[in-house]
């Protein structure tokens, strides 16, 4: 007589392979078109050491008579800058590379530093209620009155008072993800609270109350992971507004130096050659935001509507 062996379990790629998220992501190639170019750009950012031909860091690769030099389409161009250079005389190929890891850095720093507080905050209000709840959610209510850019003047000014304008430069990365980290978390907090009072009541919680668990086990163990889709949308959002934060305080001169290259620096210092005709200076780091930007902002609308069947009608 034989025996059947039991059928094993599947695994986690197998599970995500038959799951309805990937079923989703096969139909829709503008979410794949937009992962596929997130992607390139995460992995040019990072691999800038090794892609770069100069490094900006250096200051014996910067030749300044080579500055404000064009691409390689437009008469003029030299055949060791492919995209031109900028006013300083650096590669503008390397600037950007570099400079979009520097934007990358920040947006995931900040967002890391968002969920952990907005997460955490909307927890206790929202499991704990009474005057925590209260508390917490008054203090978001003042956090949203303060805009990303009044939070990064404040900062911006105390810390050049008492550490100096040297400070700031040299940890400018990040002050950037305090700032931006510290201005937004309120997103996460209020979605978070709304979640965990829908799930607090149900059964599985009850259950572990009169297990005997305590409440912080029961917040971090049993509810939070039945709140992570929003999480997982908010995070996909908030990175496009951590980078666009970054570029806007750059370009208003409270980001990063010109010296220590990002997206919205290289934006700032190519400006004033506008009208100059060496529109490349700005127009390029310029595109590249805006791709970068458009490719999250829409894989953040896809995961939206997939995580939430009332609005997914695919």
């Amino acid at each position: 007589m034989t025996t059947s062996t039991p059928p094993s379990a599947p695994s986690r790629w197998e599970r995500l392979r038959d799951s309805f998220l990937w079923y989703s992501f096969k139909r829709d190639r503008t979410a794949q078109l937009c992962l596929a170019v997130f992607i390139c750009l995460v992995v040019a950012a990072f691999a800038a050491p090794l892609l770069a031909p100069t490094d900006p860091y250096d200051l014996r690769q910067i030749d300044i008579m080579s500055s404000e030099l064009p691409p390689f389409w437009i008469d003029g161009a030299d055949e060791r800058y492919t995209l031109g250079t900028d006013a300083q005389g650096r590669d503008l190929w390397s600037i950007i590379l570099y400079g979009t890891r520097v934007s990358l850095l920040i947006g995931f720093g900040a967002v890391a530093l968002q969920a952990l507080l907005g997460v955490t905050f909307g927890l206790m209000a929202g499991y704990l209620g009474g005057r925590v709840d209260a508390f917490l959610m008054r203090l978001a209510d003042i956090q949203l009155s303060f805009s990303t850019l009044m939070v990064a003047i404040v900062v911006g000014a105390v810390v050049k008072a008492t550490m100096g304008s040297a400070f700031y430069s040299q940890h400018a990365v990040l002050m950037l993800i305090l700032i931006i980290g510290l201005a937004e978390w309120p997103q996460y907090a209020r979605t978070v609270r709304a979640s965990v009072l829908a799930e607090k009541n149900k059964e599985y919680v009850d259950a572990a109350r009169v297990m005997g668990l305590r409440s912080r086990r029961i917040m971090f163990r049993h509810v939070l992971p039945n709140t992570l889709s929003p999480i997982f949308v908010i995070s996909t959002v908030q990175i496009a507004n951590a980078i666009i934060s970054e570029a806007a305080l750059s370009f208003l001169g409270l980001g990063m130096p010109e010296t220590h290259p990002s997206l919205g620096s290289l934006i700032k210092a190519g400006f004033d050659y506008i009208q100059s005709g060496s529109w490349w200076i700005t127009m390029m780091p310029g595109a590249v935001l805006v791709v970068l930007v458009l490719s999250i902002n829409l894989l953040g609308d896809w995961l939206r509507d997939v995580m939430n069947p009332r609005l997914y009608k695919g």
